[in-house]
């Protein structure tokens, strides 16, 4: 279907004009600019649009309308794959987003769309995650979902998959931002992750349907992703990395730049480390990404915050209201976190020599408390 608002003539313009050869995003946004909508800008002559600075040859090819044929084959596949059609300028098309210098004229979407208009936190990493990386994207994206965040992000393999998941966990918002057309699944093995982030939270893309993933289209994705948040978060990736460029851009759209630190002998983390030697915020846990959101940001996370711990009050009762809201529960399992490193593996025997006064039934339980909440993973050898 199309966006709410339009009927199937104006998304046919707004195609037409995304599809016109040549014209590219900018010129179209300064054509909107002059003349307020694009069925203005197909009525417009030649000279007009040249005198908004198109060349002659792309002025000819918009006031041509041949664009129109391809827009309405595109409309048919938007249609066939119930996706939606987000038009700059309209809503829900997100205020943030227009902010930056080259906005995407209109947004092909799958799921919710409302989600747009949430505070969003971009996180990007490496493809080849180490065990580390891993666990530090994992936690916080949790934490941050959790608080009323949502989590945005461009569905790569490793960080970026980790940190969808995360929020999907914990039933937090995410959204995923491709580099293809929505309706392609890339890398292959993310369909089942695609499927439920469709049904869960949103899926948006600027390339047409069907757009298959050039290497070039990534680089382009990630200034959409950093221009709908307030700020984007580095988990591992290299010196030359496309998690740098993502960083970079966030710089240029005046976005907070912050980064997880790493081991300075593991290459992953050379691109967060000089991140944040360069000025960027170190982070240790969500608490650290939430001090950097705006003013207006953090009291609508805590209003959130606060709603969410009286629905827990209310569903378990005065004594689940002591309990802490999102954590472990028994004391046994609030025990056993200090214990425990996010990169270094612990034997469980251990914990239970460590734990003194607590029963070995109490202590394997609580550990799978943990597992069960996401806190921990076993890993083989106990």
């Amino acid at each position: 279907m199309v966006a709410p608002a339009a009927d199937q003539e104006t998304a046919l313009y707004w195609l037409a004009l995304h599809l016109t050869p040549g014209l590219g995003g900018r010129n179209a946004l300064k054509l909107i600019q002059a003349f307020g909508s694009p069925a203005a800008i197909f009525h417009a002559s030649v000279s007009e649009l040249r005198s908004v600075g198109v060349r002659t040859a792309v002025a000819q090819a918009v006031h041509s309308g041949f664009a129109f044929d391809d827009a309405t084959d595109e409309l048919k596949k938007v249609e066939a794959a119930k996706a939606q059609l987000v038009f700059y300028g309209r809503e829900p098309y997100p205020a943030r987003l227009r902010e930056i210098t080259d906005p995407p004229i209109l947004l092909y979407a799958l799921g919710n769309t409302q989600l747009l208009g949430t505070h969003q936190i971009g996180v990007v990493g490496t493809r080849r995650p180490t065990q580390y990386g891993c666990a530090v994207a994992e936690r916080p994206c949790k934490d941050l979902a959790l608080e009323g965040l949502t989590i945005t992000s461009g569905m790569a393999r490793g960080i970026d998959s980790k940190a969808h998941l995360a929020a999907l966990d914990v039933g937090g918002s995410t959204i995923a931002v491709l580099g293809t057309g929505v309706d392609m699944v890339y890398p292959k093995e993310n369909g089942k992750l695609w499927e439920s982030i469709r049904k869960a939270g949103l899926v948006i893309s600027e390339f047409p349907m069907g757009a298959t993933g050039f290497p070039q289209n990534f680089p382009i994705r990630n200034r959409i992703i950093s221009g709908l948040s307030y700020g984007i978060l580095v988990v591992e990736g290299a010196q030359y990395s496309g998690s740098l460029i993502t960083a970079r851009l966030a710089m240029e759209q005046n976005r907070e730049v912050m980064a997880v630190p790493g081991s300075i002998f593991s290459k992953p983390s050379w691109g967060p480390n000089l991140l944040i030697k360069d000025g960027a915020k170190l982070v240790q846990e969500a608490s650290d990404v939430i001090e950097e959101m705006p003013h207006e940001v953090r009291r609508d996370l805590s209003t959130h915050r606060n709603e969410a711990m009286l629905e827990s009050a209310e569903a378990g009762g005065d004594d689940d209201a002591q309990k802490p809201l999102f954590g472990p529960t028994s004391a046994v399992a609030r025990k056993i976190l200090p214990l425990l490193r996010v990169d270094e593996a612990t034997q469980a025997d251990d914990l239970i020599r460590n734990l003194k006064g607590a029963e070995v039934g109490d202590v394997l339980s609580a550990l799978s408390e943990l597992e069960l909440l996401g806190a921990i993973r076993q890993l083989p050898g106990k």
